[in-house]
């Protein structure tokens, strides 16, 4: 047994010696040079020009940008214009083409129900009314109280206008292809 206990004694001596021998290979590299205040400073001036352009042109970007976002604004905004004002002359037109089709309806199916295309195109002549009587911001406003309000609906309602969208676009080619 005492034979057992030398022999683990060696290993863990000769352990125990490369770990000093180690450090002092470490120890004896060269601690990489700390800049000094006047190398600092000449760094500092010879980036001051470069820092001073990156400066300039970060600020010419966004005036760039602003520029860009406002002439962007600007046109869409008078899109959103001629668009509001070509719907309101579309739907004042067919308020009158369901009002020419009252008369008809009343020689040929009854009064009745010529009655109820005129209540149908003075309720559409309402809506074009209020639709040229309001402006884009306040469309939009409303538009934005109105998801905010019932969001399900809101969602709905964009799926069947994009469904109806694609099924117009989609007719429009078939057109081409024929």
């Amino acid at each position: 047994m005492v034979e057992a206990k030398k022999t683990a004694a060696k290993p863990a001596t000769k352990a125990t010696a490369k770990k000093p021998a180690a450090k002092k290979a470490t120890a004896g590299k060269a601690a990489p040079k700390k800049d000094t205040s006047e190398k600092r400073t000449a760094k500092a001036q010879k980036a001051a020009p470069l820092k001073a352009g990156a400066t300039k042109a970060a600020a010419s970007k966004t005036d760039t940008t602003s520029d860009f976002k406002e002439r962007a604004m600007t046109k869409a905004k008078s899109a959103a214009t001629q668009g509001k004002e070509r719907t309101g002359n579309a739907i004042e037109n067919l308020s009158k083409m369901i009002e020419d089709s009252a008369k008809t309806l009343d020689s040929n199916v009854g009064e009745k129900y010529g009655d109820y295309a005129r209540s149908a195109a003075d309720a559409v002549s309402s809506f074009a009314e209020k639709l040229n009587g309001k402006e884009i911001d306040d469309m939009v406003e409303d538009a934005r109280g109105f998801v905010r309000k019932s969001p399900a609906v809101a969602i709905g309602a964009a799926a069947v206008v994009g469904f109806l969208v694609s099924r117009l676009i989609k007719s429009g080619m078939d057109d081409r292809d024929a």
